[in-house]
């Protein structure tokens, strides 16, 4: 199809309308194919190329997947509370209250105000990192040639600035982040023991426990010592469902933890939100 004048350009972006990528977002969330729920109750459905980036507002007690798909992905995760950034992520505070630097399943991601902003309800990988961060723009510059937006090899934090900026954030708003399905290890001497993945198909699922703005880069983990720029496609689906509430096993798995919870309830109840 010609585009060389207007009416055929109109015309060849016209004719696009219901293709389908590989990776791409679905919209409405509703139409991707044999969702994990109802599909009423779908609200996000995306493929996050290797090398790409994503956001969303997602509401409290909603549950995101995140999976793998081929097996080189790595998740590099920062949260928000959504009408009050100034709240955001810890990885400090995520591990140091928890006594515990590995994430995984009955974990909280906590916010600098002793606050859970989402739990870790599933994984299937066990591969996750909260010591390390994501990449730079200097670091993939010297490893890879480049590390802007632009090029085949774009930088964690770079892709954090474009995420935040569409969410009316600035890069002084980009703490530590957290990664998934790339892990890392101390070994006895300190050094810093990079394992990798366990392969295609490990998720994690994260229930947001307050309004969270999501910002996910999906680029290779810092410590990856292969030479290439290796990043593959990311699954993230979410779906209304319910916050943690007293009585769930995960409310007291930890005195910590059931703090963090109490602190979490009783600012949600004096906002009229419980």
């Amino acid at each position: 199809m010609a585009t060389g004048t207007t009416y055929g350009a109109r015309a060849h972006a016209r004719a696009q309308e219901g293709t389908r990528a590989e990776a791409m977002p679905v919209v409405p969330a509703a139409d991707w194919p044999d969702p994990p729920c109802a599909a009423g109750h779908l609200v996000w459905a995306e493929t996050v190329a290797g090398g790409n980036y994503t956001h969303r507002v997602l509401a409290r007690g909603t549950e995101l997947r995140l999976t793998d798909l081929r097996g080189d992905a790595c998740a590099h995760l920062l949260l928000y509370a959504a009408d009050r950034p100034w709240e955001r992520l810890n990885v400090a505070d995520t591990v140091k209250v928890q006594w515990n630097a590995y994430l995984g399943e009955g974990q909280l991601l906590l916010s600098d105000q002793g606050r859970v902003l989402a739990s870790v309800v599933t994984d299937t990988s066990g591969r996750h990192d909260a010591l390390c961060g994501t990449s730079t723009l200097v670091r993939n510059s010297e490893r890879y040639g480049d590390g802007t937006p632009q090029s085949n090899s774009p930088a964690g934090r770079e892709l954090f600035k474009l995420a935040a900026a569409k969410n009316g954030l600035e890069p002084r708003d980009l703490p530590p982040s957290l990664s998934f399905f790339q892990g890392v290890r101390i070994a006895e001497d300190g050094a810093l023991d990079f394992t990798g993945s366990i392969g295609p198909g490990g998720s994690v699922t994260l229930r947001a426990e307050q309004d969270v703005t999501v910002l996910i880069a999906n680029v290779p983990h810092p410590a990856d010592p292969r030479p290439d720029y290796v990043s593959t496609a990311l699954e993230a689906l979410a779906w209304r469902a319910a916050p943690t509430t007293p009585g769930d096993p995960l409310w007291d798995a930890s005195p910590e933890g059931r703090r963090a919870f109490l602190n979490t309830a009783d600012f949600v109840a004096a906002r009229g939100l419980a």
